[in-house]
């Protein structure tokens, strides 16, 4: 054979075999058609990425400008895109030119649901951790760091945001893979009714922890006495809140029973009414008793942060000419308040002192008859 002719006979195999190749059915589709879908895919992953790039770069000069602005909220929202939710994307563009079978489209149907499902779960995180940072950003504690009661509470909102978002995502892919998902609905809330019941005791403290941040009848560092006990509020948790006592040991309350109490809380407080009292002698003269309600007077304004209220001779006592006095202590500091009773004690003490004036001590008197020969004699001790 003549290797012209030869060449020719291969040449026109090799054509014919590419023809029989690029024709090829594969799944419903040439492989022509499947070539394309490719480059498609492959246009369409690339252009995206650049918008994606195109978008975080214009986001990045005002969201550094500005933080927790719009520019910054876009930008974390548009990183929390991944790559592969994109490029899955693309390849559904693409296979879009293929003429597939419905049990191939059935099933890139779930594949397209689970991932965009995934990346939903992404979005709704960062839409759930930016609404906690703007709640942090305005909730800053006395040392200008976020308020831990705060971060106790969102930590359960956190918690509960995401089973939520994970259970519609989950319910709107199932819906795609063709489950009814209205029996599963009536079947998770007959099962989440008994959950419910199981644990109300526990959800009833969760809940609890967020009444006490939401509606904040104490925050941790104040002073409450809830029933006879009393202490410093250490932590908020998601079940319990733990108080320092006085006397040095730790109270744990479940945040259901702290909130069905009645709580005082000693921090609030803006100023302290001061009742106190003392009892002159009896034999104190009547000018004396007036001029000891001016010495009290005195005694308490000078002092300072205090207000004088009033000053009483009160009632006649058993042994004494009882005084009822009343102040305020325009502060909440309960050392303060001791430091200025004692001041105010020794003034007192020293002013009546100078008058003459006698505080009374508990005395008796008793009358004694004796009985003699030449009559009765009769006497009297003190005591």
């Amino acid at each position: 054979m003549d290797p012209l002719q030869h060449v020719s006979t291969a040449a026109d195999a090799a054509r014919q075999t590419l023809d029989s190749a690029w024709n090829a059915v594969f799944l419903g589709s040439p492989a022509w058609a499947w070539a394309a879908a490719g480059v498609t895919a492959l246009l369409v992953f690339l252009l995206l990425m650049a918008f994606r790039a195109l978008v975080m770069g214009r986001l990045k000069g005002p969201a550094e400008r500005k933080p927790r602005g719009a520019a910054e909220i876009g930008l974390r929202i548009v990183r929390a895109t991944s790559a592969f939710t994109l490029f899955t994307v693309a390849v559904v563009v693409g296979l879009q030119q293929l003429n597939l079978s419905v049990k191939v489209e059935h099933g890139l149907r779930i594949a397209m649901s689970i991932i965009l499902g995934l990346q939903a779960l992404a979005w709704g995180r960062q839409g759930v951790e930016i609404a906690i940072e703007q709640v942090l950003a305005r909730k800053h504690g006395p040392d200008g760091k976020p308020d831990p009661t705060v971060l106790t509470a969102l930590t359960p909102i956190r918690f509960v945001s995401m089973v939520v978002l994970l259970s519609i995502i989950t319910l709107i892919v199932l819906d795609n893979a063709g489950v009814n998902v209205t029996a599963l609905v009536a079947g998770l809330g007959i099962g989440g009714l008994a959950v419910a019941l199981a644990a109300q005791k526990i959800l009833g403290d969760l809940f609890g922890a967020v009444s006490i941040v939401l509606d904040k009848p104490f925050v941790v560092g104040d002073f409450i006495v809830v029933g006879t006990q009393m202490g410093t509020v250490e932590t908020i948790g998601m079940k319990t809140t733990r108080l320092r006592a006085l006397s040095g040991e730790q109270l744990v309350f479940p945040n259901a029973d702290l909130l069905a109490s009645r709580i005082q809380n000693f921090q609030r407080m803006q100023e302290r009414r001061v009742v106190f009292g003392f009892g002159l002698t009896y034999d104190t003269p009547a000018d004396g008793i007036r001029r000891t309600d001016e010495i009290v007077k005195r005694a308490i304004e000078k002092q300072g942060r205090t207000r004088f209220d009033r000053c009483h001779f009160k009632a006649f006592g058993a042994s004494s000419l009882d005084f009822e006095c009343v102040y305020y202590v325009l502060t909440s500091d309960f050392n303060a308040y001791m430091d200025i009773q004692q001041a105010v004690n020794l003034e007192v003490l020293e002013a009546l002192k100078a008058e003459g004036i006698q505080f009374a001590f508990p005395t008796q008197t008793v009358y004694e008859y004796k009985m003699g020969g030449a009559g009765s004699t009769r006497g009297a001790t003190h005591s």
